[in-house]
C-alpha cells in the first residue's frame, strides 16, 4: 500500500501561510532540507491544491536543470545542492492538481482532477508505485485527512509567532489520534515533528 504524507513547515503559534499567503517568515535551514532530501527516493506523485500548484509551478520549472545549485525559495540569495534535488524530484514526479477552477495543468507530468473522490485516492493508493506527498494545499490537506487517506503528518515548527495567518487543518467533523513517530529539534531552532495516523 503506498502512503501519502502531508509536509509543512508551520510557525509556533499554528499557521502555515501568512494572511497574504507569503512565506516569508519561513527560517532557512540546511539539515531539514538534507532530512527532506533522504526521503526523496522514496516520493514519486506530488498531490496539489490549485494555489499551492500555480505557486509551485511559477518557481520550480525555472530552476536552471544543470544548475549544480539551485536558489532557495525562502532566501533569496542562497543556493543549495539541496533545493536542486528538490527541483529535480518536484519537476519529474507525477503530479495530481484537484480543482474545479484551473483551465489547465502545464507543468510537466502534471494531471488536472477536478474533484477529489476519496474512493478513486483509496485505489491510487493500492497501485503499484512509490509514496505520495502533498505540500501546502490546505482545502486538499482537510479533505484527505476527513477521509483518512493521509498516513504521515509531517511538520517543520519554526521559531516564529504570526499572530495571525492562514491555517492548515480545517472543517475535519471529528478528531483523530496520531502516533508520534519522530521529533527532532535543530539548531536552527526548527523542530521536526513526524506523527503517523492511528489505525
Amino acid at each position: 500500500m503506498r502512503r501519502i504524507t502531508m509536509f509543512n513547515r508551520v510557525s509556533a503559534d499554528g499557521y502555515f501561510a501568512g494572511p497574504d499567503g507569503n512565506l516569508n517568515w519561513v527560517v532557512p535551514d540546511p539539515d531539514v532540507d538534507k532530512a527532506g532530501v533522504a526521503g526523496i527516493p522514496e516520493t514519486d506523485t506530488v498531490l496539489f491544491g490549485r494555489k499551492t500548484y500555480e505557486m509551485f509551478a511559477q518557481f520550480w520549472p525555472r530552476v536552471a536543470e544543470d544548475a549544480d545549485k539551485a536558489p532557495d525559495p525562502h532566501m533569496p540569495g542562497r543556493e543549495t545542492r539541496e533545493i536542486r534535488a528538490f527541483a529535480t524530484m518536484l519537476n519529474n514526479a507525477t503530479k495530481l492538481v484537484f480543482s474545479r477552477t484551473l483551465k489547465s495543468a502545464t507543468w510537466k507530468n502534471s494531471q488536472l482532477v477536478p474533484e477529489l473522490d476519496p474512493g478513486a485516492i483509496e485505489a491510487l493508493k493500492r497501485k503499484p508505485g512509490k509514496g505520495m506527498i502533498i505540500f501546502g494545499s490546505g482545502t486538499i490537506a482537510s479533505q484527505l485527512t476527513e477521509h483518512g487517506l493521509i498516513d504521515d503528518f509531517i511538520f517543520v515548527v519554526n521559531p516564529v509567532l504570526l499572530g495571525n495567518g492562514r491555517t492548515l487543518l480545517n472543517g475535519i467533523p471529528a478528531s483523530a489520534k496520531l502516533k508520534l513517530a519522530e521529533a527532532k529539534p535543530y539548531s536552527s531552532g526548527n523542530i521536526l515533528i513526524r506523527y503517523a495516523r492511528s489505525s
